[in-house]
Formats: C-alpha cells, structure tokens, sequence
C-alpha cells in the first residue's frame, strides 16, 4: 500500500510531465492523478480488510449455549471426549484432559488451598476456559449476589464442554452415558445442574426441565445428583403433570418412587391440577379428583411431618383440631428418621411456593382432616407406613447429600448429618463418590498458603496480579 505522501509526490512528478509534454491535456492529467488516489486507497481497504479477516474467529456451532462476543477469545483449553464403551445401544463416553490442562488443574488445587478468591480470578487470566476455576468463581460470584456474572461463567464453562463433545456424543438419544466416578467428568455434571438452577430462576421452568432429563439420562441407575428430587418440582412448574405422572407410574416398581416425599406429594398434585381442567368430561373430573384425595391422603399418612413446617411456610394458621392431634402434631417431627426428615425438608422448602395456588389450600384442609379419620380408625395403611419409616429412613446415600448441598435450600442443608457438614466444602466437587476413578495424581507439595499460589503462578502472573491491584 503506498502512503499519502508517495500519492502527493506522484502528483507533483505528473504535473512536471504535463509541462514538458505537449499534447497531453489538463484532463488526461486529472485522470491519471484519480486513478492513482483510488489505486491507492484500495490497496489501504484490502489491507484493512485483509487483517479484520486474520482477527476474526469463527465459532462452533453449540446447542446448549452461544458464544458471546464479550468471553476471551477460545482456544481449545485441552479437554477432549472419548468413547469407553458401546453395548447393547448404551455408548459410555469419558472426557479426558491433556498434559497441560493436568498441570493447570494442579495450580488450580493450590488456589483452593490458598483460601483466597482472588487467585481463581487470576488463574482464569491465563486460563480463561478453565472449568473448575469457572465453578469455583461462580460460586464466589453467587454468594457475593452477583448473579449475571455467576450464570455467565457457568455458560462460559458450558460452552467449553460442548466444544469437546466426541462426534457421536448425543444430547437427545437418552443412549449416551457418563460415569460420575471419574472426576473429569463430574464437572459437566455439576456445569448442567447450575446452568438449570439459573434457568429455573430466570423464569424458564420449561429448559430447566429438558436440562434435569439431560442429566439423569447420563447414569439413569445411578442418578449421582439425585435428579429425582427435583424432577417434580420442575414438571409441576411448567405444568407437565402427565410427564410427572407417566415417570412415576413407570418407574415405581422398581425405584419405589412412592417413597420420596415428593413424589408422593407431587403426583396427588398433578391428579388434582388435571381434575381442574375444563376440557374433561364431569365423569373423568370425578376420577381425577378422587385419585387425587386418596393419593394427598396416603402422603399425609406415610410423611405425617411435612404438614405442619408446610404450612408454616405458606404462612397459614393450621386447626386447632389438626395441631393438637398426636398424629401431626409435635412429636411427627422429633420422631422422623434423620433421612426421612432430610427428605421432608427438601420438598417443604423447594416446593411450598406450589400450595400457594387458589383453592389448594382448601383442598389440603379437606383431606387432612379426612387423613385424620382414618389415622382414628385405625387404618390397615397407617401400620404399613409405620414400618417402613422405621426401616428405610436410617442413613441417606450419599448422593441425596449431595443434591441437598448443591440445591443450598436452607431448611434442609440444616438436616445434614455432621459428616457432611464438617467435611471441607469444595463447589467444584461437593461429596465425591468413595470409589472415585483416578486417571492423574497431583505432585504432592506443602500447603504454607499453597507456596503462596505456585510463586503467583511460577512468576507468570505478577503482571496480572498488579493489573488486578489498580482496578
């Protein structure tokens, strides 16, 4: 490209041709000298636009997040999928990290250990797709209520994982399957729980729920987030009662699913919403509305302590009748199991907002006091349910923890056994799984602030740490 003054001295070296050449006219001249200016500014254009190209970067196309414009340029962080095993049309997949991504991880230990938030927002400096670090600081984002940037680091991490999907790894078989004990891939784990938390708050009850099928659909058998404790919750929400009803009547012979609190509570619910609908003939609004009374009943009788913290939450005033009867009174609470009252308030305090609604209330008066009837008559079921509290509410596993830990619903992490609670609390993998499938070991080091974050990093990152003190 030639410069505005190579463009001036041309002109001056024309208009010496035009004096010393007879013939050539003032116009030829004017037209040389146009070509040249426009020859001239093509070539600044082509450069221009020629290094717009070089800088521009194209992005994968993704289905569970886009790409914005305000994240750090993405270059592959060193996650890549692979396929394990595929058997009788179940594909087992594992993400896997390279050489570099292992050594980042190990300097991301030593800022857990360093005890100080700042360093993950340095580390994410030099490592900007780093899952763990967009976890952790998500985490410290939340808790400080910066919502937007918490959500957007999880989209951040989201992102980065769909980008190393394997080629056959699908979203929508329902075939494809990840094993929860190797820590590679817990975080995408933990990464879709989040991303369907923020969407349920967000007002999106609808995508939280094709997220909660998503995740369960990776280890059905095993469900490690216990997805089943909030699946209701989200059906409910977005008005997906035959959904709900469907999977309970499906999978109640061999999950006892009747045994969860809310899925006992929940499906009553979901009988009485469809008894409510107007395009239903009165005979099957009589049906619906039957199945539901006997459903509502049969959850007050099996989890008697869930009425009264209930409707203490719905800020409602029980009977006196009601709160005076041994059966819902004081001692159902003291008497609960610890795993049945960790489960009772899990569904209490996640879904209390539901009996909110217009005409639940007397619905439930209705049939707590036909409940109580029974429990004086001394109905064959009320033994029934007796025993099984007695024998199947003990000791929770251990991914019922983790559910309650991660969904933060402060009537129930204050159920949690001691040995969960004194454990140190790690976001970026809440309760590990005991039989975990380790594929690298960190070096083993002292902690003495964890060498003070790897020497700030091996040194990389002072400069980083300095911009970071003037802002």
């Amino acid at each position: 490209a030639r410069s505005g003054k190579e463009i001036i001295l041309a002109s001056h070296k024309l208009s010496l041709c035009n004096e010393v050449i007879d013939g050539v006219s003032v116009f030829t001249t004017s037209l040389i000298l146009r070509i040249a200016i426009l020859n001239a500014a093509l070539c600044l254009f082509v450069s221009i636009f020629r290094s717009k190209q070089r800088q521009r970067q194209f992005h994968r196309c993704t289905w569970m997040t886009v790409f914005k414009e305000t994240w750090p340029r993405f270059s592959r962080p060193g996650i890549s999928m692979s396929l394990v095993e595929s058997k009788d049309g179940i594909q087992c997949f594992t993400f896997e990290h390279n050489r570099d991504y292992q050594q980042v991880q190990f300097k991301f230990l030593d800022a857990v250990e360093s005890m100080d938030p700042n360093n993950f927002v340095v580390l994410l400096q030099l490592n900007p797709y780093h899952i763990d670090s967009l976890l952790q600081l998500s985490d410290v984002c939340r808790i400080q209520e910066d919502q937007e940037t918490a959500r957007d680091l999880i989209e951040r991490a989201l992102y980065s994982f769909e980008c190393a999907f394997h080629p056959v790894f699908s979203l929508t078989s329902g075939t494809c399957r990840l094993d929860y004990c190797r820590p590679e891939n817990r975080a995408f784990y933990l990464v879709l729980f989040k991303h369907m938390i923020f969407l349920e708050k967000r007002g999106c009850p609808r995508t939280a729920l094709e997220y909660c099928k998503l995740i369960l659909s990776l280890d059905p058998d095993n469900d490690p987030l216990c997805m089943l404790l909030i699946f209701d919750f989200l059906c409910l929400r977005c008005r997906e009662y035959t959904t709900l009803i469907r999977l309970y009547e499906e999978w109640e012979v061999h999950r006892n699913l009747s045994q969860l609190p809310n899925f006992s509570f929940s499906v009553a619910l979901s009988y009485y919403h469809l008894s409510q609908q107007e395009d239903i003939s009165p005979v099957e609004n009589q049906q619906l509305k039957q199945k539901s009374n006997v459903l509502l009943q049969n959850a007050l009788i099996m989890f008697p302590g869930a009425l009264m913290p209930l409707l203490d939450l719905c800020t409602v005033q029980p009977d006196a009748v009601v709160s005076s009867h041994a059966f819902f009174g004081p001692s159902s609470q003291i008497g609960q199991p610890p795993a049945l009252l960790e489960l009772v308030s899990l569904y209490v305090g996640r879904c209390h907002s539901l009996w909110k609604e217009a005409g639940l209330m007397l619905w439930l008066e209705e049939n707590v006091r036909k409940g109580l009837k029974r429990v004086d008559s001394q109905d064959p079921y009320l033994e029934d349910c007796q025993n099984k509290r007695k024998q199947r509410y003990q000791s929770a596993p251990r991914n019922i923890h983790r559910h309650v830990l991660m969904s933060e619903i402060k009537e129930a992490t204050a159920t949690l056994p001691l040995e969960v609670t004194t454990q140190p609390g790690m976001g970026f993998d809440p309760l590990p799984p005991l039989d975990s499938i380790v594929s690298y070991i960190r070096p083993e080091r002292y902690d003495l602030n964890a060498l003070k974050f790897s020497a700030l990093y091996d040194t990389g990152l002072l400069m980083v740490a300095g911009w970071l003190n003037e802002d």
